[in-house]
């Protein structure tokens, strides 16, 4: 009896320490309200409203932009205490507070040269069979990213796109959310 509750209690700590190293690392937040993550990093709206400002105060600096569209991808490029320099995929740069944003991965679909729908693949290759096509500007959730492809989910459909035709990644960036 006392070696099978030792060998219970070595194979729970061994999958707590293997789940644990799967996690990632939680951000540590400073006094000042800044983090350790890297900038520039991607995040996404957290609501359906969010209003960009032109400064890092909400008191002294006017709104520039108001956002009506939750999970949208942004960039972070800056961080000042509780606020975040961010860039929308059409490039405009402003600054909000970062209870607007959150961690989320998604991505933002490009315009084809056609400007025509993007197609998205069954499998990681542009011989496999085509998932469904996906209009630009669309919002989509990323669940995976390695080299050229992600795989990403939209309205219950998922399929894998080329990278270069989302913006919410960088190039090589690994993503397995």
């Amino acid at each position: 009896m006392r070696h099978s509750v030792l060998s219970l209690k070595s194979t729970a700590a061994i999958l707590l320490i293997g789940f644990a190293c799967a996690l990632p690392a939680a951000a540590e937040e400073r006094a000042d309200g800044t983090t350790d993550l890297p900038v520039p990093r991607f995040v996404s709206l957290k609501s359906n409203s969010a209003m960009m400002r032109t400064g890092p105060d909400d008191r002294r600096f006017p709104i520039a932009w108001e956002y009506k569209r939750r999970g949208l991808p942004l960039e972070i490029v800056r961080e000042y205490g509780i606020w975040r320099q961010v860039r929308d995929p059409e490039g405009t740069i402003g600054w909000m507070n970062k209870s607007l944003l959150t961690g989320e991965r998604t991505g933002f679909i490009t315009p084809a040269a056609d400007s025509g729908p993007r197609t998205l693949y069954t499998a990681p290759d542009l011989q496999s069979r085509v998932a469904w096509r996906i209009e630009p500007g669309a919002v989509v959730t990323i669940t995976l990213c390695e080299n050229v492809w992600c795989r990403v989910s939209n309205g219950g459909r998922s399929g894998y796109i080329l990278r270069n035709h989302l913006w919410g990644t960088y190039p090589n960036e690994a993503i397995n959310g």
